[in-house]
């Protein structure tokens, strides 16, 4: 198999290197898998109170092989720790990289050798607050973390507390990257390489790919909080004069049954800071947790329910400025000219701002700027784009992919289908919003992003400044689904160079629901070509593809036994801007993969469900999930007329998710989708709650995008403009949802994306059955499903 991967930038989607990527595989089997430390005591944020498998592939067109993955990691893992002013302890993993055959702990709180990060504090009113480098967009990961370091401490969990880690290089993701070569060996299997890589290259502090608690959480906050435990038991021990395997820890103590001592955690940190580290901290057996496994309030709940807690769009400070943009229609656009005379005019107006692609008005208050805004008359180039339409697009798409993929001769039947999905806007509850304050060389940013180093560096750049000059608060985040990672962070830019021209005043940037839906990075449009050849007895001998718009061997993946697979990515370059959208490149081949392998098994006049289940011989995860949420829905079972179920199952991010939609059609072509099932092997949980919180959003945020959603080029631009014409789901239109988990041994997965993908495809199918119509294009809304 050769795989070429995929380039999402400015210009489009298109393959790297050549016009055409081709992924063959047979079958695969087998499992696979901010900081500044004052107020840290109980008043600190998140009060707890109630209130892959081995991939064996090669990569082609990069420096990276699967031979650098599946090397033998010997390094042990490096933990630091540091004293507390008052008598605290503070322990974390370094961020230093080492030879690899070279066994070493740091232990003097970070030098110039290497810096710490997931930190543990413990301060001597015994509360533990665990330091995050992840941000808070409502998936519950920080809480996650959390758990996973107070579960190997045995800490009292009503006396944890949580901090976000500032944008400070030593927090950034290739530190934690780092980490995870110099972990022990036992942590290794199912060690997800391209996550790894991932990060080791972008050198970000990202919060996205479903990594915060399956490479954080693993790799860092259990190995933190094991350390630190078996230093508060050192300490304990030479208190009491005993030996450390005399002693136990139960809620934040540490006791000596036999003596009836026993000290808190506060009061041993002062001691534990002075003790050796351990080089390899034993971790729990899964089969002892008390904390994980149970669900468990979100730390940050209390803040969201009383209002206290501060988004982008909510920061204010005394005397700024508010800014409204209009941005170039047309992606690439230029500002020609405009006319500022009646604006410049109107009451609270302070500046008219000229810039590239756009102009901003800088008033008072925001409602004086979009007044003012809406009487310039702006005047904008289209880059040459202007008779581009999503048809063109798709135009481009059909003929870059050419002929259906040639099907073995002598097959009994051959089955042809093409699907398109369309480009989709993240639609984030809370649209871009950023406040920039610049005097003289020195600069603050107050924004909500995924990744608060590279914004950090985003305003770097666009004031001219070094990273150094800037200082970055990150606040909550109203939404992010990719939007807000790094490269796609414009809007910080935008306000920075904009406060710039107002300089010293603090600027905040608003844009409004109609320029945060037609300037984001969307996710691409894509076009797949299928074929696939049964024998006389209805067994798949081949099925091959070739799609535009995006996609990769990991998304294009089928679980299934068929001799011949193949794959094959061909270039339709457009100037669209994309990015990552929640499940990213899963989200349409998932659709892709899935409807037509049911298609296949009509052809082949087998159950869908039992059609893939006897191609799953090798694949006994895909198997057993198949299989719960199968019985979940009650598959099989006679249904009313014009109702049916769909099946499919897809895996991402380490989880493999299986989703039955049960749907009825009226004779109108009315669609309801009455329930949706969904089993998952994510191989553990930590928080059962918000687990499932996280795969019933992913499927309410898939059904909207597949039943409703669609953003329209029309002459070089994006037609939507708000949610009137792009539509969300209401909650007369969602369905009921059933979440069952199946544990396994495989590495944990992540759950904040891989829900999605399996939905299109699951209430396409459900359709099919349901009235014999087969939809290939999304939105499904634009299907006529009449009788």
């Amino acid at each position: 198999m050769r795989l070429l991967p995929i380039r999402h930038d400015h210009g489009g989607v298109g393959v790297v290197g050549r016009k055409t990527a081709r992924h063959r595989r047979r079958s695969r089997c087998g499992d696979h898998q901010h900081l500044p430390l004052w107020h840290l005591g109980a008043g600190a944020q998140g009060d707890s109170r109630p209130g892959r498998r081995d991939r064996r592939r090669r990569v082609v067109g990069t420096a990276f092989a699967k031979g650098s993955a599946s090397r033998k990691w010997t390094r042990r893992a490096f933990i630091g720790t540091s004293a507390l002013a008052g008598g605290g302890f503070l322990i974390g993993i370094t961020g230093a990289i080492f030879a690899p055959s070279r066994h070493s702990v740091r232990a003097d709180g970070g030098d110039a050798g290497g810096e710490l990060n997931t930190w543990i504090a413990i301060t001597s009113d015994n509360i533990v607050t665990v330091l995050v480098p992840h941000c808070e967009m409502g998936q519950g990961a920080q809480t996650a973390l959390a758990m996973m370091a107070a579960e190997e401490m045995d800490a009292d969990w009503q006396r944890v507390r949580f901090k976000e880690a500032p944008a400070l290089d030593i927090y950034a993701n290739a530190y934690i990257g780092r980490a995870f070569l110099s972990v022990p060996d036992p942590l290794v299997r199912g060690f997800d390489y391209g996550t790894y890589r991932l990060a080791r290259l972008l050198g970000v502090q990202v919060t996205g790919g479903s990594l915060s608690v399956r490479t954080t959480g693993h790799y860092g906050m259990r190995i933190a909080g094991a350390a630190a435990r078996d230093m508060l038991v050192a300490a304990a021990a030479k208190q009491f004069g005993v030996g450390a395997d005399q002693c136990t820890v139960v809620n934040s103590r540490v006791s000596h049954a036999a003596s009836g001592r026993s000290a808190t955690f506060g009061e041993l940190a002062a001691a534990a800071a002075q003790e050796s580290v351990p080089s390899r901290p034993a971790l729990k057996d899964p089969n002892s947790y008390t904390l994980r496994r149970v669900s468990r309030p979100r730390l940050d709940l209390r803040a969201k329910v009383d209002g206290s807690q501060i988004y982008g769009i909510d920061f204010t400070m005394p005397g700024m400025l508010h800014a409204a943009v209009d941005i170039a229609p047309v992606f690439g656009g230029t500002l020609i000219d405009v006319d500022t005379a009646a604006a410049e005019r109107m009451p609270g107006v302070r500046r008219i701002v000229r810039l590239e692609e756009a102009v901003a008005v800088v008033a008072d208050s925001y409602w004086q700027a979009r007044k003012a805004l809406a009487t310039l008359k702006p005047n904008y180039g289209d880059a040459g784009h202007g008779g581009v339409s999503s048809a063109t697009i798709f135009d481009a798409f059909d003929k870059a992919i050419g002929a259906a993929p040639a099907m073995p001769a002598g097959a009994a039947t051959i089955v042809k289908a093409d699907y398109r999905v369309p480009f989709l806007a993240h639609a984030t509850m809370e649209p871009m919003a950023c406040t920039v304050r610049v005097q003289g060389d020195r600069a603050e940013v107050w924004a909500g992003t995924q990744d608060p180093l590279n914004a950090r560096s985003t305003a770097a750049r666009a004031l001219g400044f070094d990273p150094s000059q800037v200082t970055y608060t990150n606040l909550g985040l109203g939404g992010g689904f990719g939007r807000k990672l790094p490269q796609f962070l414009d809007f910080v830019g935008l306000a920075a160079r904009i406060a710039q021209q107002v300089s010293p005043a603090a600027v905040k940037m608003i844009w409004s629901r109609e320029t945060d839906m037609q300037h984001g990075y969307y996710r691409p449009a894509a076009m797949c070509r299928f074929a696939g050849a049964l024998d006389a007895a209805g067994s798949p001998i081949a099925v091959s593809c070739a799609y535009a718009g995006g996609g990769d061997g990991e998304s294009t993946f089928m679980p299934y036994a068929i001799a011949d697979k193949d794959a094959e990515a061909r270039d339709a370059a457009h100037h669209v801007r994309t990015g990552p959208w929640r499940s990213v490149l899963n989200s349409q081949h998932g659709f892709f993969k899935e409807a037509f392998i049911d298609e296949m098994a009509h052809a082949a006049r087998k159950d869908p469900f039992e059609f893939r289940r006897g191609l799953m011989t090798e694949q006994p995860r895909f198997k057993a999930v198949l299989e719960r949420v199968a019985a979940m829905s009650g598959w099989g079972s006679a249904l009313p007329e014009r109702e049916g179920r769909g099946i499919a199952i897809t895996e991402c991010f380490g989880s493999i998710v299986g989703e039955v939609a049960h749907v009825h059609v009226s004779p109108d072509g009315a669609l309801t989708v009455k329930s949706m099932y969904a089993a998952v092997d994510c191989g553990d949980i930590v928080n059962p709650d918000t687990a499932t919180a996280q795969v019933e959003g992913g499927i309410m945020f898939g059904l909207a995008a597949a039943w409703l959603g669609a953003i329209t080029i029309g002459e070089g631009k994006v037609v939507e403009s708000n949610f009137h014409d792009f539509q969300s789901l209401k909650l007369a239109q969602a369905p009921a949802v059933q979440v069952e988990f199946i544990r396994s041994d495989a590495h944990i997965g992540g759950l904040g994306e891989p829900a999605v993908p399996p939905v299109a495809a699951a209430v396409s199918n459900a359709i099919f059955a349901a009235c014999g119509i087969r939809v290939r294009d999304l939105p499904l809304k634009n299907a006529s499903l009449k009788a």
